[in-house]
């Protein structure tokens, strides 16, 4: 059957509450670079562009890309 693999961007931040946000990205670039996500991530925080329950986002945790592969067994015909 099936195999698909999919990447997602994993940026997570921590807000004035303390408290570990998640900002997920589908398909990101084949290309990126720590540098690029860095200076994302510093620019998400400058321009406080999300506010969660726990406040604005004030601090850089980790980035990663998380590889995720698919394989499908089996699949009902309608």
């Amino acid at each position: 059957m099936a195999v698909t693999t999919t990447q997602t961007l994993r940026m997570r931040f921590r807000n004035e509450a303390g408290s570990i946000v998640t900002l997920s990205l589908d398909n990101p670039r084949n290309n990126l670079t720590a540098a690029d996500v860095q200076g994302v991530m510093d620019l998400i925080i400058a321009k406080n562009v999300f506010v969660t329950n726990g406040g604005g986002l004030v601090g850089k945790v980790d980035a990663s890309i998380v590889d995720r592969t698919t394989n499908v067994l089996f699949e009902v015909s309608s």
